[in-house]
C-alpha cells in the first residue's frame, strides 16, 4: 500500500440507550492509501455505515463516538474543533450518501447546493463557482448540465440524482471518499455506470477511497482490499482477490457461498443459518458464534485480529482452512 492517506485506530461509536450503551463500531482500526479503495462490507447493521459517519463526524445523539483516532493529514479528526471540521467536511473528506433524495435539500436547487460548498472550500466567487458546479456535472455525464444545475432534486431521476451527489462531493477534489451504498437503489446498468465513473474520477484525482457495500460482488469489481464486518467489529481483512477466492473467517466464507455464479445450477444457495443478532444481545466473545459451524467454548473469549499472511488478518479462533 502507498503512504496512508487517512488512518483509522481503535474506532468505538456508542449508542446510548434506555438498556444501557450498545456499540455500534467496537474497536475498528485500517488505513487507506493514495489511490487505493477499500471495500467495507457485512451484512444490514454490521456497523458499514456507522462507521462511515463517525469519519465525517456526522454521528448525533444518541450516538457518541466514543473511543479511537482518524487522521487525515497528520491531524486527529475526532479531535478537532467543530468549525476546523466543517473546513474538512466537503472539503478534504467527501460522503456520497447512500440516497440522495435525503442529502440534498429539497427546496433548493442543485446549483445553488454545489455553489454553497464550493465557495466555502474554495474561496472563489459566485461566478466562478457557478462554472466549476456545471464543469462537475458534465464530468459525472449529466445531460443538459446548465439546465440542470437550475433544476430543484425532485426534477432529476434516481439515477440523475446520484450522479448530482458524486458531482458535489468531488467538486473540491477531496483527498478521501467515502462512497456508502452508493449503488443500492440503482439499476443494474446505472450501478455499472456509477461504478465506473468513481473509478475513473478516482484514478483522476488519486483519491483514498471507502467503498461500503453488502454486495461482494461490486467489492470484487471496485475494491483493492476488503474489510469484512459483523456486530460492529472486524471479521477480517485480505486484499479482494485473497479473500474471494480464499476466506479464512467462517463468516466470510459462508457470505461468498452465498453469491449466485453463472454457470452453476443448484436448487437453493447456501444460507448463514440464523439471524444477525441484535446490538443488543450479542453473544459475549465473538459475535458470530451463534451462527458459527466451527464455534467451540473458546469462542466466548474475543479473538484478536491476527496476522496471518501478508496484508491478511481474521478474527478467529477456527479459520476455514485455505
Amino acid at each position: 500500500m502507498s503512504e496512508a492517506v487517512v488512518t483509522v485506530e481503535h474506532l468505538q461509536t456508542t449508542f446510548h440507550t434506555r438498556i444501557g450503551p450498545v456499540r455500534a463500531v467496537d474497536d475498528v482500526s485500517y488505513a487507506i492509501g493514495r489511490g487505493e479503495t477499500l471495500g467495507i462490507v457485512g451484512e444490514s447493521g454490521c456497523g458499514k455505515s456507522v462507521t462511515a459517519f463517525s469519519l465525517m463526524r456526522l454521528i448525533e445523539p444518541p450516538g457518541e463516538i466514543t473511543g479511537g483516532r482518524v487522521w487525515l493529514g497528520g491531524e486527529d479528526i475526532l479531535a478537532l474543533p467543530e468549525e476546523r471540521m466543517a473546513q474538512m467536511r466537503g472539503g478534504r473528506i467527501a460522503i456520497i450518501f447512500q440516497e440522495p433524495m435525503t442529502a440534498f435539500n429539497p427546496v433548493l436547487t442543485i446549483g445553488y447546493q454545489m455553489d454553497e460548498q464550493i465557495m466555502r472550500h474554495l474561496g472563489v466567487e459566485k461566478a466562478e463557482s457557478r462554472e466549476r458546479a456545471i464543469e462537475m456535472l458534465s464530468l459525472v455525464g449529466i445531460p443538459s448540465p446548465h439546465e440542470r444545475y437550475a433544476s430543484y432534486p425532485h426534477q432529476l431521476s434516481g439515477g440523475m440524482r446520484q450522479r448530482a451527489m458524486i458531482a458535489m462531493a468531488l467538486s473540491c477534489e477531496p483527498e478521501f471518499l467515502i462512497a456508502d451504498e452508493p449503488t443500492t437503489a440503482l439499476d443494474v446498468t446505472i450501478q455499472g455506470q456509477i461504478l465506473e465513473l468513481i473509478q475513473s474520477l478516482q484514478e483522476k484525482l488519486d483519491m483514498a477511497v471507502q467503498f461500503i457495500t453488502h454486495d461482494l460482488g461490486v467489492i470484487s469489481e471496485i475494491s483493492d482490499r476488503v474489510l469484512v464486518m459483523y456486530g460492529g467489529r472486524t471479521c477480517e481483512t485480505a486484499p479482494t482477490a485473497e479473500l474471494m477466492t480464499t476466506p479464512r473467517h467462517p463468516y466470510s466464507a459462508a457470505l461468498l457461498k452465498s453469491i449466485p455464479r453463472l454457470g452453476q445450477r443448484i436448487e437453493r444457495l447456501p444460507t448463514i443459518e440464523g439471524t444477525v443478532p441484535s446490538l443488543y444481545e450479542l453473544p459475549p466473545g465473538c459475535p458470530f458464534q451463534n451462527r458459527c459451524p466451527n464455534a467451540t467454548r473458546r469462542c466466548e473469549e474475543m479473538p484478536p485480529l491476527t496476522e496471518i499472511a501478508t496484508g491478511h488478518s481474521v478474527a478467529c479462533f477456527h479459520p476455514v482452512d485455505p
